[in-house]
């Protein structure tokens, strides 16, 4: 058995730990292919120090462009790579460029393909994730759903039940197994905050930092919310160039009690997040990880395609220009949070389930 893993971003990597973890237990042999989408060495290095991740196999150097040219130069070098090596399997995560360019390089060539992270679904085609989860979902040949909405949507989309693996959430098994590190970080006192005193930032998506209007409108957020509570903000390279381009930089360096910081690795940003009284977001992923640390996550959009955080976990929808922001920073604030589920198969064990389905049972 030899497995290609397609990885390109942050959430790619966190992802696919576990599976190099489990694969390297039971002697599958897995290779990493790097696209390069995030090359900032901020988004790539410090993850992989703190992930134990084996150095790529592969690392393609795709850099920025358009979503065209980077599903492209995407396409035609993984297509390359798959045509040298002959995997077994492909394995793509999520719902990135690098994942659709992966799913189609791989069918090309007649290479089964995996989708980790399937069926999720926000109903919202102008989000560019939308499509490549869509786009992905068609073409594979096994798709493994993190939730029960997510075999829902792949059924009602007419795909064969044999295909659909309910397996849990590999980034809970990354989360599961570095918690008790994290714990003992305190990261917070890098920042000179105090536990559950604070809260986490992050901004990335790009209806929310593209269109300077957007932005502003949240900019206008975080001077309230900054008012009432101390807020660090580990700015993503793309949102700080943003920023810059739009002539925001000066007014948010204003905000005294704003904490404007680098991107942070992976143990230093889970110990952030799990000393902090509130996480404010337009991630998918933190939705999943706050739920599971029982911290409230107060999310910038107006739809998830991760329905369970709301239902079970923490996770509000505060709208896209955060119009239900501060009422709910006030029921926060009054400790006013609902019982919290972890959902099933969130326990640290998708990623042995996984490769179990595609060894065909030879994990015990």
């Amino acid at each position: 058995m030899y497995i290609h893993i397609v990885i390109g971003t942050r959430p790619n990597f966190i992802k696919a730990a576990p599976l190099c973890w489990a694969a390297k237990k039971i002697g599958i042999k897995i290779h990493l292919i790097h696209t390069g989408q995030h090359y900032d060495l901020l988004m790539n290095q410090v993850f992989f120090d703190d992930l134990d991740l084996p150095r790529p196999y592969r690392y393609l150097d795709i850099g920025s462009g358009s979503h065209a040219k980077s599903t492209g130069r995407c396409l035609e070098r993984l297509g390359n790579v798959f045509s040298e090596d002959k995997p077994d399997w492909v394995i793509v995560i999520g719902d990135v460029n690098s994942t659709i360019a992966g799913a189609l390089a791989a069918v090309k060539l007649g290479i089964k393909c995996a989708h980790v992270e399937s069926g999720l679904r926000s109903f919202d085609r102008t989000m560019p994730e939308e499509i490549n989860r869509i786009a992905t979902d068609s073409i594979s040949d096994l798709l493994f759903a993190t939730e029960p909405s997510g075999v829902t949507n792949l059924e009602h989309e007419g795909h064969s039940p044999g295909s659909i693996k309910l397996v849990g959430n590999v980034i809970i098994d990354t989360l599961d197994h570095f918690l008790p590190i994290a714990r003992k970080r305190g990261a917070f006192n890098l920042f000179d905050l105090k536990v559950k005193n604070y809260a986490l930032l992050t901004l990335h998506r790009q209806s929310n930092v593209d269109i300077d209007s957007s932005l502003k409108a949240l900019i206008d957020k975080i001077d309230l919310v900054q008012q009432l509570i101390p807020v660090v903000f580990p700015v993503h390279p793309r949102t700080r160039k943003e920023l810059h381009s739009f002539g925001f930089e000066n007014r948010l360096e204003k905000l005294s009690n704003l904490k404007i910081v680098d991107p942070l690795g992976y143990v230093d940003f889970l110990s952030l997040m799990g000393n902090s009284k509130m996480v404010i977001t337009d991630s998918g992923g933190i939705q999943e990880e706050t739920t599971v640390l029982e911290i409230p996550c107060l999310t910038l959009r107006d739809n998830t395609e991760r329905p369970i955080t709301c239902e079970q976990g923490t996770n509000q929808l505060v709208g896209s220009t955060g119009s239900k922001l501060m009422s709910a920073i006030e029921s926060v604030m009054n400790n006013e949070q609902k019982i919290i589920k972890r959902p099933d198969l969130w326990d640290g064990h998708t990623a042995e389930r996984i490769l179990n389905e595609l060894t065909i049972g030879k994990i015990s």
